[in-house]
């Protein structure tokens, strides 16, 4: 009598493990997407003459990217991979995500990049994790436990390290960094509320698909909407390569913020730093052994994050097969 009850029980008990492991993969992949994005944009951005115009091409092409995607997605399943939102707290949601996370952070990260030394800019755009998990405790209700204070600190602590240290001015430039970092915190949190009901991909596409309207608009306003319909074939070239990038980050990680907490997919992301340091030291030859010591840390941070999520998965597999023992 005891099997089948056994039997019956297991899968909502491995369930939520699988599901967070699947979360904390995907999030290990947008990980490597975005170090691999941050190495582009370094050389896609100069192309251009002004970074804001920039960031409005390649979203542009990211959101196309991403409806294109989800077209054929629905064709070969014959179902459309969207959910509608029925209640209009979800509809001011995705617009928050749209108008907030999608284009005023972009535009106030580029142009206080523009203020501020990258050394300055790049410390404050680190502290997006410990922000999120601030939030996350009292608005999502999730928890840190002394292993996740722990994984926090080794990321923070290496990542700061990798970047070269803290700021110690802070000026009109790193205020609005500070700001649009703030802005992509807050949108981690209403978006993981919003995955409660919504697929990732309808989050995804209306972040993307809000935000560059507004960059649109914002870049007209500014008196260079003839920039983007000027662009020459390098700049496409560039616009093109990071625009698909941007849309690949984009599909991951919300697909990951949907199956994993807040606080795990966004210490996983610290990972694409260490993407990033590798590239740099490959092709442009950067010494990358200097900062071996700051990598470990970011590294063995992120595998605490990740920890949790694998003992339960051995723990349940080992009660299972104490189960077909019996």
């Amino acid at each position: 009598m005891n099997l089948p009850r056994r039997e019956r029980t297991r899968p909502t008990a491995v369930g939520p493990a699988t599901t967070r492991r699947t979360g904390l993969l995907l999030a290990l992949a947008a990980a490597c997407i975005s170090g691999i994005a941050v190495f582009v944009n370094s050389y896609g951005v100069k192309a251009f003459g002004d970074a804001t115009t920039y960031t409005t091409a390649k979203n542009v092409v990211a959101a196309i990217v991403l409806a294109s995607l989800i077209g054929a997605m629905s064709a070969s399943r014959r179902e459309n991979v969207l959910t509608r939102p029925s209640r209009p707290g979800q509809w001011t949601g995705l617009a928050i995500v749209g108008v907030f996370g999608g284009a005023i952070a972009f535009v106030l990260f580029f142009q206080g990049l523009a203020l501020a030394s990258a050394v300055d800019a790049a410390f404050i755009q680190k502290t997006l994790l410990v922000w999120v998990a601030l939030l996350a405790m009292p608005l999502l209700g999730e928890r840190l436990g002394a292993l996740q204070v722990a994984a926090i600190t080794l990321l923070m602590v290496g990542q700061i390290g990798m970047g070269g240290g803290a700021t110690t001015v802070f000026g009109r430039g790193q205020l609005m960094v500070l700001g649009a970092t703030l802005l992509w915190a807050g949108e981690v949190i209403i978006a993981k509320k919003l995955l409660t009901d919504l697929s990732s991909w309808t989050v995804g596409l209306t972040r993307m698909g809000i935000g560059s309207v507004v960059l649109l608009v914002w870049t007209v306003i500014r008196g260079n909407g003839g920039t983007l319909i000027a662009l020459t074939g390098n700049q496409w070239m560039w616009v093109l390569v990071t625009g698909a990038i941007l849309a690949g980050y984009v599909a991951t990680w919300f697909a990951a913020l949907s199956r994993a907490p807040a606080v795990d997919v966004t210490a996983v992301l610290v990972i694409g730093a260490v993407i990033t340091a590798l590239l740099a030291a490959a092709v442009n030859g950067r010494p990358l052994v200097p900062q071996l010591g700051w990598v470990a840390l970011v590294l063995a941070g992120a595998i605490l994050v990740a920890l949790p999520a694998w003992r339960s998965r051995h723990a349940l597999a080992g009660e299972s097969t104490q189960a077909g023992a019996t």
